[in-house]
C-alpha cells in the first residue's frame, strides 16, 4: 500500500439513521477517499455510518485509521479490520489523536458526539490551534436546522462572519472534499499540542 496524499478525518453517527442517503453519502466519502490516494481517520467503530465509511474506504483500497477510548470498544463493536486501530484511555486522546492524524476534517450525519467533535475541532481553529479546512455534508438537508441556527447566533452578534467562514459547507459530496483537501495543501500552521 503506498503512502496516503492525504488523511481525512471523518465525523459521523454510530448509527445509520433514518434516510438511505446517509449511508449512501458515507459510501461515497469512503471511496472518494481511496480513488483520491488518501486515508481515513475516524473514531474506529463498526457501526452504523462509522461502519460504512470505514467499510467503504477499505473496499476501495484506503488505509483506514481507527481511534477508540476503551469504554467504548464493546459499546461501538471496534472495527478490527482497520489498517491501524488505536485504543485510547478516553474520549479527550481519541479527539487529539485523530485531529493530530487529520490534514482536514468532515462531519457526516450524527447525532450529540459528531455535533461535539465538530464544535470542538471549530472552537480550535478559531483560537489557532490549527488551520485545518472544516467541512459539513449537508446530506438530504440534514443540517439546514443548524446551519439556519448558527445564522441566529451571527445575526445577534454572538458570532461573526468570520467564524462561520471557517468551515465549509455544502451538499455536493465531490466539490466539498476537493475543495477541503485543497485547501489542507495549504495550511500552515499545526499548534495542536496546545489543546
Amino acid at each position: 500500500m503506498t503512502r496516503p496524499t492525504f488523511s481525512l478525518c471523518v465525523y459521523c453517527g454510530s448509527r445509520p439513521g433514518t434516510d438511505s442517503a446517509y449511508e449512501q453519502a458515507a459510501i461515497a466519502v469512503g471511496q472518494w477517499i481511496a480513488r483520491q490516494g488518501g486515508q481515513l481517520v475516524y473514531g474506529g467503530g463498526s457501526g452504523g455510518l462509522m461502519g460504512t465509511v470505514a467499510n467503504a474506504a477499505l473496499e476501495a483500497g484506503a488505509r483506514v485509521v481507527g481511534i477508540i477510548p476503551k469504554a467504548l470498544v464493546e459499546k461501538e463493536w471496534a472495527h478490527r479490520g482497520c489498517t491501524e486501530l488505536h485504543i485510547v484511555d478516553n474520549m479527550h486522546d481519541r479527539k487529539r489523536m485523530m485531529a493530530e492524524r487529520a490534514d482536514a476534517f468532515l462531519a457526516l450525519p450524527g447525532g450529540i458526539g459528531t455535533f461535539e467533535e465538530l464544535f470542538e475541532v471549530w472552537t480550535w481553529r478559531q483560537l489557532g490551534y490549527h488551520d485545518k479546512p472544516i467541512g459539513l455534508l449537508n446530506t438530504a438537508g440534514y443540517y439546514d436546522g443548524l446551519l439556519k441556527f448558527l445564522q441566529t447566533a451571527v445575526k445577534n452578534q454572538f458570532m461573526g462572519d468570520w467564524q462561520m467562514g471557517l468551515i465549509r459547507h455544502g451538499s455536493n459530496l465531490s466539490e466539498l472534499l476537493a475543495e477541503l483537501i485543497r485547501h489542507a495543501g495549504t495550511s500552515a500552521t499545526n499548534n495542536m499540542d496546545q489543546i
